[in-house]
């Protein structure tokens, strides 16, 4: 994990104060696939979060929002972020569900009813909003070619992301 990334430290604290089991992924260390993989190493994920019944392979998307909470959500990816997750989750097996953790970052505490999981970290707001990679690649479009980035149409984003309390097996304290 980047701990240099205030996105990254504000999730952090959040799985902390909400008493969820956790690792942090060290992405310094480059992660060696079995015998039988295409390429010897996979582009690393943020957390490996431990619930229940249901385990997360967490990458952490941090974006700023303006003043509080207005403005247009975004949900970009790279398609080398959805094909590592993929990936993860095919080699982690049963029991593990990538996925993405958008943390909106705003320059003013967000209205109460926009967001069900609100963090205050260092005096800064973030909103969590989570999408399984499985959901994410059935309904992602290119968003820019040239950057091989993807993105999701508001009203999926809408539709497919949820909190992160709500994940199964995560039961926060």
């Amino acid at each position: 994990m980047r701990r240099r990334h205030h996105y990254e430290l504000a999730f952090e604290e959040y799985l902390r104060a909400r008493r969820l089991p956790y690792v942090a992924v060290d992405e310094a260390r480059k992660a060696l696939l079995p015998p039988g993989e295409a390429a010897p190493s996979i582009k690393s994920f943020d957390f490996v979060i431990y619930g229940g019944g249901e385990n997360l392979l967490a990458e952490v998307k941090g974006r700023r929002i303006a003043g509080a909470g207005r403005g247009r959500l975004e949900s970009w990816v790279t398609q080398e972020d959805v094909d590592a997750l993929t990936r993860w989750e095919r080699l982690f097996g049963p029991g593990f569900t990538a996925s993405f953790v958008f943390l909106f970052w705003f320059e003013a505490q967000p209205a109460a009813p926009l967001f069900e999981e609100l963090i205050e970290h260092r005096g800064q707001w973030y909103a969590v909003r989570v999408v399984p990679v499985r959901e994410y690649a059935k309904a992602m479009r290119p968003r820019s070619p040239r950057w091989r980035t993807v993105h999701l149409s508001t009203a999926d984003f809408d539709r497919l992301s949820r909190p992160l309390c709500r994940e199964p097996g995560l039961a926060t304290a």
